[in-house]
């Protein structure tokens, strides 16, 4: 066990090396290739300003959103109608779908428990 603690420490220290070596180097880099998104000036002030932008963009595209989702429960009204004609794979993509979002809704529960099955709060 010590050996294996020995063998972490050396290697976060290696790292630890790299990054206070190349860091810098990956920063610029990385800047340099992404200087297109990069707003001037890069203040405070300007992210502000950003991040009301994109909050009422967001709330702009709600009427949007809200006729799509509209429109789709259309589309499963329209097929719940014709429900006989239904194929194998629609139906088999339907209980997926079902399957998927009730193990997201029971992992949510799982976390939102503190990640305990039971319930159980000590």
């Amino acid at each position: 066990m010590a050996s294996k603690l020995q063998q972490l420490q050396s290697k976060a220290c290696q790292a630890t090396q790299f990054v206070s070596k190349h860091g810098t180097t990956y920063y610029k880099q990385m800047l340099e290739q992404n200087k297109q998104y990069v707003k001037e000036p890069p203040t405070v002030e300007t992210c502000n300003e950003l991040a009301k932008q994109l909050f009422y963009t967001r709330l702009a595209s709600i009427p949007g959103r809200t006729e799509s989702f509209w429109k789709e429960i259309d589309y499963v009204k329209n097929m719940w109608k014709h429900r006989q004609e239904l194929k194998v794979e629609d139906a088999g993509i339907a209980a997926l779908f079902g399957i998927e979002c009730f193990a997201w809704f029971c992992a949510g529960e799982i976390i939102g428990r503190g990640f305990t099955f039971t319930g159980y709060y000590p």
